[in-house]
This record gives structure tokens, sequence and C-alpha cells, in this order.
């Protein structure tokens, strides 16, 4: 499923073979909506977004990214209250949720996908283990949020973070429509 890209590429990037289809499906399903896209990121720092528009015409259905990786920018781009993030961490359940509102809130999209974790090497604690992994998804109106801990180094746990992300978000925005057309099998 992961692979190490090609030398041209950074030796820390892994990239997931599944990612351009899942952002295939999603585009599939946001433009059968009329729906635009945005995203909330802090352990990724941007690769959902990145991922979106590596598809030519995303511009249809990808509306912006956030990459929110300080508290502060949480805060002053995702409206995410500062106490909230001083009560809970800034991955937790609460933020995660936060984000995902604030990205709707803030732009003119009506699914959006935050993610907020430890992706190491370093930052863990007994309680948020490096691989830690906050998602919130807000899609059409409904707010979601599932933790995952992933296993690997930081390469790895940030380009899992992206599949299961685009992965769960295409599960939440609905079922494709099959364009293929098979006749009878006799």
């Amino acid at each position: 499923m992961v692979k190490r890209m090609e030398a041209s590429t950074p030796t820390n990037f892994l990239a997931d073979e599944a990612t351009p289809a899942l952002v295939a499906a999603t585009a599939e399903l946001l433009l059968k909506k009329g729906w635009m896209l945005a995203t909330a990121e802090s352990c990724t720092g941007g690769l959902i977004a990145g991922a979106c528009t590596d598809l030519a015409g995303s511009s249809a259905w990808f509306e912006r990214g956030f990459v929110t990786y300080s508290n502060a920018a949480k805060t002053e781009l995702l409206g995410v209250d500062a106490a909230l993030i001083d009560a809970h961490g800034a991955v937790s359940e609460a933020v995660a949720r936060a984000m995902a509102e604030g990205a709707v809130a803030r732009s003119a999209a009506q699914a959006a996908v935050a993610v907020t974790g430890v992706a190491g090497p370093t930052g863990g604690s007994p309680e948020k283990p490096v691989g830690t992994v906050w998602f919130g998804w807000s899609v059409g109106g409904q707010v979601r949020t599932e933790r995952r801990r992933f296993e690997g180094d930081r390469a790895a746990v940030r380009a899992a973070t992206v599949h299961y992300a685009l992965q769960t978000l295409v599960g939440l925005l609905g079922p494709r429509t099959d364009t293929t057309k098979e006749g009878p099998t006799t």
C-alpha cells in the first residue's frame, strides 16, 4: 500500500498508491453534489490539500486548505477557541471537531476534513503516543470525529493519515455512481 518514492523526491516522503483513486472518488462525489471541500491540517502540513490539488480540474470541487500547525493558527484561521485547546490539548476530539467546523464556517465549502495528531518521532505522551491522530469530518452539516493510531515513522504516519482521511470522506459523501455499463452475462 505504501511505497518509497523516486530519488527525485525527499527520502522521507512516502506516497500511498491508493491516494489518487481516493481523490478521484472524492472529486466525483463532490461534483455530483455540487459541493466544495476544505481541509484543515495540522500534523499533515497540507498533504491532504496537496493530494487533492494533484488532480487536474480540482478547482471545480476543492475550495481551500488551511495549514494550522500551531495552536495560534488553529485559533486565528479556524476560530478554534484557545480555551478548548488548553482544556483538551491540540490533539483531541474537541479540537478536531472545532477544526472541521471552522473550515466549513470560514470557507465556501459544504464538506471538510480536519486532522490533528502526533506524527513523531517526538512529541508523544502515554495518553497520546506517536502515531495518534484525531480526525474530524464535516459533511453537509453533520460532524464525525474519530481517533486512530498509526505505526511507523513520521512519513508513514502522515501518509496513513492522508489515506484514512480521504477514505473515510469518500464513505461519508455516499456511494459513487459507476459510469461503466456492462452487458448481460451469458
